[in-house]
């Protein structure tokens, strides 16, 4: 309850206590610890809520609370390991060895850019309560070095930057990111769309992932575990944000970017928050493909959207089996074949939390599933939030499906 108090921005909130998770319990188990007591004080729990709603406030409860987590421009000057144990112990890293932001070196990294350093590139906030942070050019670049990325690279980390989505989400479902870029640009920095892509064997791939992931963290007042971030087991994917190249030249369909306005010839970048579950198979078998893909979505939790990330080998096998010869078209099957009976899909607890009041208040087309009988077949997802991405080397026609959250697409030319 603390940190959840931390991570609201409002660390004097009274609170009473009740038995943690509520999730799963029955109606009888939850009336039972609002008639019962307090586990904290043994006081009556009812009796704890009054006391808390009406007591004066102390002189600590009326005390601005200073959430600052600034830092001048630079530090004093130190030994090499000495700086090295100052970023740890202030939590400006991610843990992992890291580059020193000499001005040297920023300056270096700067020089990829033709924006000047005091441009502000946008703004984050390390949780929905707190107050965002906005963040320049140089700052940013701070956080490129640090990661390791070379200048070249600068363009796409500031574009990552002015999404303005963090990759340093505050969930207690620990959500990581994902990057996707397009675009000349992949070829420029010599990205990997083929073979690994998706793991640590490209210098870009890898260090513009790491940057994304430190500017977030760094950059919208930080990421603290039970102060800021309140991921309960945490999530590798964050180390690099699952940043990737698609596979355009392999692919059979127009690239990811076209798809949300932009043109082939401009380089772009693709964020998606929310990462934490994936579902993942073996090409697609000639008589039951339909049946096993629809097994594997029912298999994501259905408050995340899938994203179908697929190696060129088995984006040929979805045409050559269902006559998929564009993304619309997978993504409309998808849509129509992601499906489970209403009774089911409201009794998942995510969908419970975020979906249900939606409903309640008559939003669409959360109202309409609401009022389906409970053996009635729904659509899982909306069509609009269902995406297909195109990596690999065609080893073999190994894909899977990234439970995630589209959060846009921004211009890479334009930090040039």
């Amino acid at each position: 309850m603390k940190a959840s108090t931390l991570q609201q921005g409002i660390p004097y909130l009274r609170h009473a206590f009740v038995p943690q998770p509520v999730m799963g319990r029955s109606p009888d188990q939850l009336r039972a610890y609002v008639d019962g007591p307090d586990d904290i004080t043994g006081r009556p729990f009812m009796s704890e809520v009054i006391a808390a709603l009406t007591r004066p406030k102390s002189e600590e409860e009326t005390r601005q609370h200073n959430f600052d987590r600034s830092t001048p421009r630079f530090v004093e000057p130190d030994t090499e390991e000495n700086l090295h144990q100052l970023f740890v112990e202030n939590l400006w890293t991610d843990m992992l060895p890291f580059i020193l932001p000499t001005e040297e070196r920023v300056a270096a990294m700067l020089e990829g850019t033709s924006r000047s350093p005091d441009t502000v590139v946008g703004q984050m906030r390390p949780t929905g309560t707190r107050e965002a942070w906005e963040y320049t050019v140089e700052k940013v670049a701070v956080n490129a070095v640090m990661a390791g990325a070379k200048p070249e690279y600068f363009p796409v980390i500031l574009a990552l930057a002015a999404t303005c989505a963090s990759a340093r989400a505050s969930t207690t479902s620990s959500a990581a990111s994902m990057a996707v870029v397009n675009g000349p640009v992949r070829e420029e920095i010599d990205m990997n769309w083929g073979t690994g892509a998706m793991g640590p064997y490209n210098h870009a791939n890898a260090t513009i992932g790491r940057a994304y992931g430190l500017l977030s963290q760094n950059l919208q007042g930080g990421s603290v575990p039970a102060e800021t971030y309140l991921g309960s087991q945490g999530n590798n994917y964050a180390y690099n944000s699952v940043t990737f190249a698609e596979n355009e030249e392999r692919s059979p369909w127009v690239p990811f970017h076209v798809q949300h306005g932009f043109d082939a010839d401009q380089s772009a970048v693709s964020v998606f928050g929310g990462c934490r579950s994936t579902a993942f198979n073996l090409g697609l078998r000639a008589k039951h493909w339909q049946d096993h893909v629809r097994n594997m979505l029912r298999g994501l939790n259905p408050h995340n959207p899938p994203t179908f990330i697929l190696d060129p080998i088995t984006a040929q096998q979805f045409i050559d089996r269902g006559g998929f010869d564009t993304k619309e078209k997978l993504i409309q099957w998808v849509y129509e074949n992601a499906t489970m009976p209403a009774g089911i899909y409201w009794d998942y607890q995510l969908i419970e939390n975020y979906v249900y009041p939606h409903a309640l208040n008559g939003v669409e087309p959360y109202a309409t599933k609401l009022k389906a009988a409970g053996d009635e077949l729904i659509p899982i997802y909306r069509e609009d939030e269902i995406h297909v991405v195109v990596v690999g080397g065609e080893t073999n026609g190994y894909w899977r499906i990234m439970g995630c959250n589209y959060a846009g697409t921004a211009s890479v030319d334009d930090w040039r």
